[in-house]
Formats: C-alpha cells, sequence, structure tokens
C-alpha cells in the first residue's frame, strides 16, 4: 500500500474551554495571512456567523476556514491550513466529534489564568482517543491574574492523567509524544504568539502569530493517504444554500473527486446508490468558491445529494468501500417539546402552530444535530427530546422560537438507565472558581442537591476551586441560584462524570409558585397591593390566563391570586390614589431561567413573542385533585 502526503496542506481543530479567545485567535490568524482583502470588512468573532452566537459569546456550531499561508515556515511554497472553531461547550459535543473527525491534529487552548477546565478535559479526551497530536497554546498571557508556569503544569498533568485513563481503551497511544508536547504563549486579541514564556500578565515577546503557523506546520502531520486507494469521502457536516440545496461537507480521505462525476452514495444502513456532484466547492477564509476537483485531504463542499446525511460515505462506484459512522456520547437530559396549548395560542398571525410543523422542524434539527434524539412518546402533538444537557435543547427552543414556532416544553428530565434491575442516573463533574467569601454557601447549597467534594484547591488569590460529583438532576435550576449567593461572581463548569445508582429526591426550589385564578389584563392595583408577600414575572396591561405562573410566592407553598383586580371607583378624592411609584420592577425571565423555575407539575408556554411558565392543569380544582391524589398515595406508600 504506497502510502503518499500532501505537504501543502494542513487540517487543525481548535479546542478549548468556552471564553477561552478559540474564535478571536482564529480571527488573528485570518487577518495576519491576508484571507481578506483590503476592500472587505470582518466582523469581529468572524466564525461566530450564528445570530445566538454572536448574543451568548459561544461557539455552538464547529465551522471551518481555510486560511492561506505563506510566511516564513512555508519552505516549500504556500500551505493551505484547514482551521475547524469547535464549541467548548460539552452540551454541543456532537460538534466536537464531527471537528475531530476531519482533522490530523488539535491545537488545545488554554487561559493562562483559568487554566484547564472540565470541557478542556472533554475536548481533550476526544483529541487523545482519536490519537491526533497535540499543541498547547496557553492563551491570554497578558492577563493581570495569568500564572502562566501553574496552568503548563496543570495541562501537562491533565494530559497524562487522561493518557493514563486511556491505556486500556487505546492501547497503541504514543506517550513519548503526550510527554513532549510543544508549548506556545499567546495572545489572540493582540494577535502575537511567541515559543518563549513571558512573565505573568505580559504580552508575549513577538508580535505577529508566526510561532503558532510554525508549530501546526511542525507538529500536524500532512494529509496521509494510498495513492492507489478509490475514492473515499466522509459526510462530516451539512449546509443549506438556496441556489444549490443541501450542501455536504466532506473531508476526503483517498482518491479524487471531480465536479460532475458519478460516485456512490453510501447511507447508514449498508444500501448505496449513483449519484452525480453538480458542484463543488472549496473554502478560502469565510467564502466558498467554484472548483473542478479535490484530492485527499482537502475539506471540501459538494451539492447534488438532497437526502443526504452526517456520517454518510461517498464512494468509488467501481470498489465500494464505506468508513465508519461517527461515534457520539449518549443523551443525559430530555425535555417534551409540543404544539402551544395555551389560551391564548395563535395571538400573532403567521405564527407555527401545528403538530406537522412541529414534527417536520424536528426532523430537520436530527439531520444536522448527531447529538440529540426524538423519541415519540404516543402523544400526536409532543415528542421527547433528547440532548447532552439543559443548554443544548434550550438552544433548540430558542432558535425555533425565532423561526415563528409556538410550544409548550415540558421541565427537563434526566435519561436514566437500569443496570441489574436498579435505576442508574447521569452525574457530573463540576467545577466551580469562586471567592473564598461564598464557599460555606456554596457548599449548602450543593449538599441539598445530593453533590459530594471531590476536591479542593485555594490559589491564595481570594479564590478557591471546588471539584464536586453532582447528579445532573441537581443542576437543572442551579446555575440562577448560584450566581445568586456569589453575587454574580461565581464561575461553574459541568462535563459529564457516567451514571451512577439514583442519589433520591432532590429538591431544587423551595419557594412556591404564584398562579392566576382568572384570565384578564394586570393591573398595577393588584400588584401593589400582594407584592409585600410575593415577586412577580407579569407587568401592568399584560394579558394572563388561569393556571398561568405569574411570580414567585416567599413561602413553599403554591397561590392563586387575582391579578386583575381593578380599583373601585368613588366620586371622593383619596390621599392614596393611584400611588404606583412604590410598584416593584418584575423580574423578566430569560428561557432558560424559565426551564430552571418550572416544577414538576408546570411547563414553559414559548412564542416568538413571549415565554410564559404556566400549571400542566389549568383549571384550579384539577390541580386540587391532583394534589390530595398524591398526599393520599404519598401516605399508603
Amino acid at each position: 500500500m504506497p502510502i503518499a502526503h500532501r505537504s501543502d496542506l494542513r487540517n487543525v481543530a481548535i479546542v478549548a474551554h468556552v471564553d477561552h479567545g478559540k474564535t478571536t485567535l482564529v480571527d488573528a490568524m485570518l487577518r495576519q495571512t491576508g484571507s481578506f482583502g483590503s476592500h472587505e470588512h470582518m466582523e469581529e468573532r468572524a466564525m461566530d456567523s450564528n445570530d445566538l452566537e454572536r448574543e451568548k459569546g459561544i461557539t455552538i456550531l464547529a465551522k471551518n476556514t481555510a486560511i492561506s499561508y505563506e510566511g516564513t515556515h512555508a519552505t516549500d511554497g504556500p500551505v493551505t491550513i484547514n482551521v475547524i472553531d469547535t464549541p467548548g461547550h460539552a452540551d454541543f459535543g456532537g460538534e466536537v466529534e464531527r471537528g475531530l473527525s476531519m482533522v490530523d491534529g488539535v491545537v488545545l487552548l488554554v487561559d493562562a489564568s483559568e487554566g484547564p477546565l472540565p470541557q478542556t478535559r472533554f475536548v481533550l479526551r476526544k483529541a487523545l482517543e482519536a490519537k491526533l497530536p497535540v499543541i498547547l497554546a496557553v492563551n491570554k498571557t497578558d492577563r493581570p491574574d495569568a500564572r502562566i508556569d501553574a496552568v503548563v503544569h496543570e495541562s501537562q498533568d491533565l494530559l497524562l492523567g487522561l493518557a493514563s485513563d486511556l491505556a486500556d481503551d487505546v492501547p497503541d497511544l504514543d506517550l513519548d509524544a503526550i510527554l513532549d508536547v510543544p508549548v506556545v504563549y499567546a495572545s489572540g486579541r493582540n494577535g502575537a504568539a511567541s515559543w518563549n514564556r513571558p512573565a505573568d500578565g505580559e504580552l508575549p515577546d513577538n508580535d505577529d502569530l508566526e510561532p503558532l503557523f510554525d508549530a501546526i506546520l511542525k507538529h500536524v502531520p500532512a494529509p496521509s493517504y494510498d495513492d492507489e486507494a478509490p475514492l473515499q469521502a466522509w459526510v462530516t457536516n451539512l449546509d443549506a444554500s438556496p441556489f444549490l440545496g443541501r450542501i455536504a461537507l466532506l473531508r476526503v480521505f483517498a482518491g479524487t473527486i471531480k465536479k460532475g462525476q458519478t460516485v456512490a452514495w453510501v447511507r447508514h444502513d449498508g444500501s448505496h446508490s449513483n449519484v452525480r456532484i453538480t458542484e463543488l466547492l472549496k473554502t478560502k477564509a469565510l467564502d466558498r468558491y467554484p472548483a473542478e476537483s479535490a484530492s485527499a485531504g482537502d475539506i471540501v463542499a459538494v451539492a447534488g445529494i438532497d437526502e443526504i446525511t452526517i456520517g454518510e460515505t461517498i464512494a468509488d462506484p467501481e470498489d465500494i468501500r464505506p468508513l465508519p459512522a461517527i461515534e457520539v456520547d449518549e443523551p443525559a437530559i430530555s425535555m417534551t417539546i409540543g404544539t402551544n396549548t395555551s389560551p391564548i395560542v395563535g395571538k400573532v398571525k403567521g405564527h407555527k402552530l401545528t403538530a406537522r410543523m412541529v414534527k417536520d422542524r424536528l426532523d430537520r434539527e436530527l439531520i444536522g444535530n448527531v447529538s440529540i434524539r426524538v423519541v415519540d412518546i404516543g402523544r400526536p402533538d409532543a415528542w421527547e427530546v433528547q440532548g447532552r444537557g439543559e443548554l443544548a435543547l434550550a438552544i433548540l427552543v430558542e432558535n425555533m422560537r425565532r423561526e415563528g414556532f409556538e410550544l409548550t416544553v415540558g421541565k427537563p428530565q434526566v435519561v436514566t438507565r437500569q443496570v441489574d434491575g436498579k435505576t442508574y442516573e447521569p452525574f457530573e463533574h463540576l467545577t466551580i472558581d469562586a471567592p473564598d467569601e461564598h464557599l460555606g454557601a456554596i457548599t449548602q447549597l450543593l449538599a441539598a442537591r445530593k453533590g459530594r467534594m471531590e476536591g479542593m484547591t485555594n490559589h491564595g488569590t481570594g479564590w478557591v476551586r471546588m471539584e464536586f460529583i453532582v447528579p445532573s438532576r441537581g443542576l437543572i435550576g442551579f446555575r440562577t441560584e448560584f450566581l445568586t449567593i456569589t453575587r454574580g461572581t461565581g464561575i461553574a463548569n459541568a462535563i459529564s462524570h457516567g451514571y451512577e445508582p439514583w442519589a433520591g429526591t432532590i429538591t431544587t426550589r423551595v419557594n412556591g409558585s404564584i398562579v392566576a385564578d382568572r384570565a384578564g389584563v394586570v393591573t398595577p392595583n393588584a400588584i401593589v397591593s400582594l407584592q409585600e408577600r410575593m415577586s412577580f414575572f407579569v407587568k401592568p396591561t399584560q394579558e394572563v390566563y388561569e393556571g398561568m405562573v405569574i411570580g414567585e410566592n416567599s413561602r413553599a407553598d403554591d397561590m392563586d391570586v387575582n391579578i386583575t383586580k381593578e380599583k373601585q371607583l368613588t366620586n371622593i378624592r383619596s390621599s392614596t390614589s393611584d400611588n404606583f411609584e412604590k410598584m416593584t420592577p418584575s423580574r423578566e425571565l430569560t428561557l432558560e431561567e424559565c426551564l430552571e423555575f418550572a416544577r414538576e407539575d408546570e411547563c414553559v408556554e414559548v412564542t416568538p413573542e413571549a415565554v410564559r411558565i404556566r400549571k400542566v392543569a389549568l383549571d384550579a380544582t384539577e390541580r386540587a385533585r391532583a394534589a390530595s391524589r398524591l398526599k393520599r398515595q404519598n401516605a399508603g406508600s
């Protein structure tokens, strides 16, 4: 089998924890290689093309860009570097696995102050499992609280720890390469990198990214292939174009693919059919341009195959050799998504309301998102959607809301397993960084959620790092409470720890709900008379209906109130008339906060204009009967 190499090409993924600067570094790489013309305007965080990515400041979808490098280290002519920007959040792990299937090496980006965090561990483990060489880039060296030496040691310890964990699963892991990982020091925002370690809080001693490009060319192997093998290409991503229809992104592993060529399309079930490539596109910077052919190692986009999905193979019709399917981790969290069943459904013309529309949209999501599943629960208007985490599912619902769908979304639940007749549930490895004054409150909060502390480190800076193993259930609704008790200063990150026996009952919210007892419009008079005993989520003039959750009680019980009560008018002037200056502003909950707040008997109504919490059973009498039945059952058991 003659092996050939493409010295003019490198495929590399940039992996890191959330907010460690991946997308900003890619911006600097694009800028310094002249990937944009002088007349082109380049957005900040150009790779975050999705509106939600820009708003939240995180990468959700794995995307690729092609950089043409002609600097001092390109001794044999220009080198095309295909850079895959992957998400740093474990909830979008399917995107990471997909991104790593396209590349021959990874640049591991670590914040010079925060060091390796749970998602760093997650993405690094995936890279080592795929036996990809690693380049360690310590980013943000100019942070005033940088601790560069300690972070390098922590990262090397993490690499060795993961290598020992994987020794049995990946027997031919190259331990010498892991011990000898090259380290580059960088500041992505300033577009600077160096092989020399700067002092803590200072910029690298070099003012461009040449050392990083040098590391990529030296340590990421050029794509290798059997030059006598037939065509093999793997679908790693999907896109769509109004002119070309569905576009499949391919990594070509062997052979050559040409525009107009007839190829074999091999599906997941092993069946295959011949199709014609109507268009072949290569990437330059952030744009695609037509090309005639692509060979082994290239990452290209093709059009002409309408039904193709991720993980399928394009092969030679004369010699079909399918590639293995992409392996993704099992879902841990589920929520029920269905049509909107509230009394004020369809108030705005043009919204998408029907069960068929919702089901079609969920089916479309399955095509491009390998880490979610849609399970039929036997109802014509609702489906169970399973994913990696709460955030991934909330992003799906938010995207549907922006597309004009009205939905009813149930409280997130965990996906359990039965092992030897016992129920097992997913657990998370939670890492918390917070000022040490909040240590007691955080420990108390997690103890109530069945968390156990695994370790604690005090860096002597007034901050502590704590590590807990917590049931995934215990983290539903945790973030809001955590930010409240740490006054917004705490940082919490979690990653899957596997399955352990069911941890028992967890009480996540001690306060009850305030529920509207009739339909109508919220009045200032009603809010002023009730606000001392509760806080509200609704504003005056807002429409409510019976069974809608309009606030949070100061006590543990739910309370039904008349929020539409108007002031009785008389012909006598009152000294307290319409004195609304004391009215406390209402809390506006985001979609994620609503999902966290909802209890077992509540769900979230999602429309393009508003997000509301409501009781599953709207009628107060029906809810009272259900509560008394439950009480009798508990007393009997």
